[in-house]
């Protein structure tokens, strides 16, 4: 789903910020609001539980935070507490479900439900567009408008909680609504990295949301630089958008691959630390006539090896603007062939939520 319009749409990349110059709480890791605590003049031991109590489903302002009145009062008097609940829910024949929030300044994101044999991934979007130019997404046509904060991250987790909770879903715990996050809604989260490692922070911090590593996919079209720079900062899975096996068709489909060609970015997969049996996840969407032959299957297979991998073949989710069609049955289950006799684990990922465009590639952030 990384994507940009066809020409670079204009766009702001710093986020807006909350009015009247106060910090948004949800906005800070659990150092920076440790650090932020203590600058009031409260005691370390406070942000713990602030930090706590902003990370659970329903909690709308201070008072809620479970805290004492005076420590609420100074806070609301320095600081706000942002939150997301979402302008529109759509639901799939499917049982997918999709939220439209409408932010501060009226741009508009999407995030995606998808509910499997009781288990609930959610994908999350990470900037407000998309300026990555890839020419299948529609995302990317309408435009890049910013980057998310981290606490508007963060939010799309909180609010579907509490849409699950109030839909009558009962956890133990907050983290166990959701058994996986993905990002892999709109935007390329490396193209946000700072705004996306902090939220990543706020999510897998133990006194918080406790979201495990194993627990969090970031999808990336390929800027390598921030690639490397993810391995050394923290640990998440990695989801490749690759999409074809030679520079010629990619840099035609993916402007990106123009700036980090195939070879720099598989060097880079190369280099990802992967833990004990971890793979990298890559994502190949399948183009009738463009990238579905037998050679592009096998050109695949020779430019993957060595490479931890598990390869997700994603039938096309076109559109009535498209200028391309999705490969046929035959050709998809020919291409999956020559890939698992190569010994790669591949799979054909079926597309959820398409009906109400909240498939791969189809979010466009309407308002």
């Amino acid at each position: 789903m990384h994507t940009q319009p066809k020409q670079p749409a204009t766009g702001r990349s710093e986020p807006i910020l909350p009015k009247g110059g106060k910090t948004d709480l949800r906005d800070l890791t659990p150092d920076q609001l440790a650090e932020y605590v203590v600058g009031l003049g409260l005691p370390g031991k406070r942000a713990r539980q602030i930090f706590a109590g902003l990370c659970r489903p329903g909690v709308l302002d201070f008072s809620q935070l479970g805290i004492s009145r005076e420590v609420t009062t100074l806070l609301a008097g320095h600081a706000v507490m942002s939150n997301l609940a979402p302008a529109v829910v759509e639901k799939s024949a499917d049982t997918t479900e999709k939220f439209a929030f409408r932010l501060a300044d009226n741009a508009m994101i999407e995030s995606v439900l998808i509910p499997e044999d009781g288990r609930h991934t959610l994908c999350i979007s990470s900037q407000a567009g998309c300026a990555m130019g890839c020419r299948f997404c529609l995302t990317g046509s309408r435009g890049f408008v910013r980057n998310l904060r981290p606490a508007e991250i963060v939010g799309q987790v909180l609010a579907v909680m509490t849409h699950m909770v109030a839909g009558g879903i009962k956890r133990a715990t907050p983290r166990e609504l959701l058994n996986n996050l993905v990002f892999m809604g709109m935007g390329e989260p490396l193209a946000n990295y700072d705004n996306l490692l902090d939220a990543l922070k706020i999510l897998m911090a133990d006194h918080g949301l406790g979201f495990s590593e194993r627990r969090i996919t970031v999808s990336t079209c390929g800027i390598v630089p921030r690639m490397d720079d993810l391995g050394r900062d923290i640990r998440v899975n990695l989801a490749v958008s690759l999409h074809a096996a030679d520079d010629e068709t990619r840099s035609r489909l993916m402007p990106v691959n123009r700036t980090h060609g195939l070879a720099s970015l598989l060097a880079a997969c190369r280099r990802y630390p992967l833990g004990n049996k971890k793979v990298i996840l890559f994502e190949y969407i399948m183009l009738k006539g463009i990238n579905d032959s037998l050679a592009d299957a096998r050109l695949l297979a020779e430019k993957l090896q060595s490479i931890p991998s598990r390869i997700n073949l994603l039938p096309y989710n076109g559109s009535g603007e498209s200028e391309y069609a999705c490969s046929g049955e035959a050709e998809i289950l020919a291409f999956q062939k020559v890939l698992r006799e190569a010994g790669f684990n591949t799979f054909i990922r079926q597309s959820r939520g398409a009906d109400i465009s909240a498939a791969c590639g189809q979010l466009a952030g309407k308002g």
